[in-house]
């Protein structure tokens, strides 16, 4: 179990981590160590989407595609590994340096919030796994991805009787569950377990990184607003269970599954993509390359969780658009923002004609 878990964290955590050192040319947010973390994981989960989905419609194995995604991992890591060498001796001064002085800035109000803040999230991670339960749609999602697992086929197997049918292509264009059999491929660790244990933890925390980070952006000349804006977000979270749809109640109960980790984890993130842009936008810069690629990944990481993330960020990504550019009157912006949401474009049209 110890070397199961271990291997999850390395997966998890420490190799996302390493990838979004691709980011790191990013003016500010890539000096981050937790925007490098998500940004790494997002594009492992563009890259799993695209790697994926041609291999379900093609009916291969399970196998084939763990071997392929290890492969487009191990590339990305390189490529992050070489980057890294050049720029870590720069950057090993400004990160630790600044964590440094940010300490030396607190004082007790601000250190109270913060305590405040770690306990109510060590609380919700703990009840998050100590009161783990099955829902409706795990009777589907995560017996897919103990079937994936166990079977080595993709979405050929009725995941409600355990017998033969045809592929499943309309769940099989958003292939979440069978990351979660990847990841109990890598590790050992069965399905499910990963789902109702593991995935909780990670995610949420994941969850509350990006907001961390939105609130960087929002309060930047008043930084001691930001574990207010933490704490009020928390209860929010603790007090949203008033019905089964809200997206505390998937965040927090059903964190595991795609639904969950598109309303939570993409969709907040691709609002913080547009406070970057904006930014930029206002103050006249060149929009980095790195920038566009990582909305090109979110948008092929929300296809990943739902198939209705197509539409979602298509439509999110094609206002702030229109209205950035005309606000800041820079039209030049709407063709790579467009060039950004084909994924999302060509899943919907596989969708309609699949």
């Amino acid at each position: 179990m110890v070397g199961q878990l271990l291997i999850l964290l390395l997966v998890l955590l420490l190799i996302p981590f390493v990838i979004g050192g691709v980011f790191a040319g990013l003016e500010r947010e890539g000096k981050s160590l937790l925007f490098r973390w998500i940004g790494g994981q997002v594009l492992l989960w563009a890259g799993f989407q695209l790697l994926c989905v041609p291999l379900i419609l093609r009916e291969r194995s399970f196998g084939s595609l763990v071997a392929a995604f290890w492969g487009y991992t191990a590339a990305l890591l390189l490529l992050a590994v070489a980057k890294g060498i050049k720029r870590w001796s720069g950057e090993r001064k400004v990160i630790f340096g600044s964590f440094r002085s940010g300490l030396r800035k607190l004082q007790l109000t601000d250190l109270i919030l913060w305590a405040a803040f770690w306990s109510i999230l060590l609380f919700q991670l703990v009840q998050s796994v100590r009161l783990a339960y099955a829902d409706g749609d795990d009777a589907y999602y995560v017996a897919v991805s103990s079937i994936t697992q166990n079977s080595n086929t993709m979405y050929s197997i009725l995941a409600y009787t355990g017998g033969g049918t045809e592929l499943d292509i309309r769940h099989g264009l958003a292939p979440f569950p069978i990351w979660i059999s990847f990841l109990g491929r890598s590790s050992g660790m069965p399905a499910a377990m990963v789902a109702h244990v593991v995935l909780p933890v990670v995610l949420i925390a994941m969850t509350y990184a990006i907001f961390y980070l939105i609130g960087l952006r929002l309060f930047e000349e008043k930084d001691r607003r930001l574990p207010l804006f933490l704490l009020f977000t928390e209860l929010l979270v603790l007090f949203g269970n008033y019905s089964i749809y809200t997206p505390e109640n998937f965040m927090i109960a059903r964190s595991r599954q795609g639904k969950a980790a598109l309303g939570n984890i993409v969709i907040p993130f691709l609002i913080l993509l547009f406070l970057l842009l904006l930014k930029e936008l206002q103050e006249k810069k060149q929009i980095s390359p790195l920038l566009y690629l990582l909305f090109c990944a979110a948008a092929a990481t929300g296809c990943l969780c739902s198939t209705l993330g197509a539409l979602l960020i298509c439509m999110a990504v094609g206002i702030v658009g229109l209205l950035g550019s005309i606000s800041y009157r820079r039209p030049g912006i709407l063709a790579p923002l467009a060039v950004c949401c084909m994924p999302c474009v060509f899943y919907a049209l596989m969708y309609l004609i699949l």
